[in-house]
């Protein structure tokens, strides 16, 4: 497939944002990596973490470390 027929991302709202907030974070789950972008300007494109590194950013913020 060519960068034009991938499928869209299916971004959710991070569970960590606050309801109140403009401040959101959004992440889309891929079977080895998870997309993160910023919900106010979802346009400027995504981040792209290996599931290695993804697991263990939110095992630091679960933990409340980050």
């Amino acid at each position: 497939m060519s960068g034009s027929d991938t499928p869209p991302l299916a971004f959710r709202k991070s569970s960590y944002s606050g309801a109140k907030t403009e401040n959101c974070v959004e992440v889309a789950d891929l079977p080895r990596a998870a997309a993160v972008r910023d919900s106010q300007y979802p346009e400027r494109g995504h981040l792209l973490f290996g599931s290695t590194e993804w697991r263990a950013f939110l095992y630091e913020v679960k933990r409340d470390r980050l």
